[in-house]
């Protein structure tokens, strides 16, 4: 059993009330930790430990910020197999993702290190000869950074390294389904010299410790990932102090395939995207729209695909697809996927929970998809997050584009012509943060990643998501003699 300890001003604490909660395999459903049950007096702690180390932290030099974040990186390389067996055991990630994963974290750390030196004031021209005016980036302050659990240590370093890597300080509040591997990393924290109080980790429920970050008076922004209603909650929080916020909430994506795409591409790509990280994944095709003399040969090859995909124990060095994060997101997917049923969609694969074994322990479910949906039906609208393809068949080029449009979300979305023009036209008039052609859920470093309408706005990665975690002051400066 384990029983890990948060991490606030660089030392290992327990809730100062002494509570705990289970952490259960999702693969197994045993009970395989108790983590601190922090309230709002360890949220208060952890914040005023990252005040108090924000004029240490913030005033070091970019060169001396970065040496230590390259250190991060070289630990996290270090604690790769051990983050991977946690991330197997925590999360069910399949083991042979498992371990990339944590070495794409280190590359993450990275990168930001490196682009933060980057970052630059701006001069500005004036009409007033004898005045000098410039713009200089400043770190907001204290960042409180809540994450999902679909991604729990790939999101923590997402955010963490672009906030530190410009001088802010952090508070962190991981996913209290899957807390582990980001309790596991402040044990990297410990070793790489940081200011006390830089970063600090604290784990209990986003109603009480999530509340309490996003209302503190002293925390200077929330970068948030998850659902479309906590992210209205906390706007509604964090406006009482005018706080920054960044958020990245929920998608219903397109997946736009035209009558002369290569279908050998498309079907492949939308296999392993529906699939992948057992369909939890925020930039995961939402809605495949098949032009109609595409249409049969599409979803029969989907099938074919989606069937050789393996589903079982994560540990297991053939899974391709675990179970997902819990018994309630399983109810969530189920409930949905009944929905569609009583609501006339026809579904042609999977839809029922596993029962042979290993499978008939943990909270599997089977890759699944439907055919026959139309704009009125709940699968159409809501956001499955789960390894269920949700089937439209289409005549109209220009009708397609308005029902893409048609929905409360703007994550991101796909367009498959082999025409270059036809798929820029798509691209531009399709409303969504991201739009890819003749690929899907390309996310890198380097690559700005937000939303649009309901999915949020901010954005990560890129010069843009540093910039995010940096306010601009204005200087003058009177020359004359």
């Amino acid at each position: 059993m384990l029983t890990p300890k948060m991490w606030i001003g660089n030392k290992w604490v327990d809730a100062a009330s002494g509570k705990t909660y289970k952490v259960v395999n999702p693969a197994t459903e045993e009970e395989i930790a108790q983590v601190p049950l922090a309230d709002k007096g360890d949220v208060d702690k952890a914040v005023a430990a990252a005040k108090k180390a924000l004029p240490v932290w913030s005033k070091k030099s970019q060169d001396e910020r970065t040496e230590i974040i390259n250190k991060i990186a070289a630990t996290m390389r270090e604690f790769g197999p051990e983050l991977a067996k946690l991330d197997v055991l925590d999360h069910g990630t399949p083991a042979k993702m498992a371990f990339g994963m944590s070495m794409g974290g280190a590359k993450q750390l990275e990168w930001a290190g490196q682009a933060a030196r980057a970052m630059m004031g701006e001069y500005i021209p004036s009409s007033r000869a004898k005045t000098l005016f410039w713009l200089k980036r400043e770190p907001i302050g204290v960042c409180a950074l809540i994450i999902p659990w679909n991604g729990p240590l790939a999101m923590l370093i997402t955010k963490m390294s672009q906030a530190l890597a410009v001088g802010n300080t952090c508070v962190i509040k991981p996913p209290s389904i899957d807390s582990l591997t980001s309790l596991k990393f402040a044990e990297i924290l410990e070793k790489c010299g940081l200011p006390e109080g830089t970063v600090n980790i604290i784990t209990g429920p986003g109603g009480t410790v999530g509340e309490a970050m996003a209302s503190h008076p002293d925390v200077g922004m929330v970068s948030f990932t998850g659902s479309c209603e906590t992210g209205k909650r906390i706007m509604e929080l964090a406006s009482k102090t005018v706080k920054r916020v960044s958020l990245e909430l929920g998608g219903k994506n397109p997946y736009i395939v035209l009558a002369d795409a290569d279908l050998d591409l498309a079907v492949n790509c939308a296999v392993r995207c529906t699939q992948m990280n057992s369909g939890m994944v925020c930039a995961s095709p939402g809605r495949y729209y098949l032009q109609e003399k595409v249409h049969d040969e599409f979803v029969e090859r989907y099938i074919e695909g989606a069937k050789k995909w393996v589903v079982g124990d994560p540990n297991d060095e053939k899974t391709m697809m675990g179970p997902v994060v819990s018994t309630e997101h399983r109810e969530h997917i189920e409930r949905l996927v009944k929905k569609g049923v009583e609501e006339g969609a026809k579904l042609v694969l999977g839809g029922k929970r596993p029962t042979q074994p290993p499978l008939n322990k943990g909270y599997y479910v089977v890759p699944t998809a439907f055919t026959g949906i139309t704009p009125n039906m709940t699968i159409y609208r809501e956001e499955i997050f789960g390894p269920v393809a949700c089937f439209i068949k289409y005549s109209d080029e220009d009708k397609v584009i308005e029902m893409a449009n048609d929905n409360t979300f703007g994550l991101c979305a796909s367009v498959w012509t082999k025409n270059a023009a036809k798929g820029i036209r798509f691209a531009n008039e399709i409303n969504a943060g991201a739009v890819w052609i003749n690929d899907h859920m390309i996310i890198g470093n380097e690559l700005p990643w937000g939303g649009a309408k309901e999915s949020g706005f901010g954005k990560e990665n890129h010069n843009m998501g540093l910039e995010e975690y940096t306010q601009m002051k204005l200087i003058s400066l009177d020359l004359t003699e």
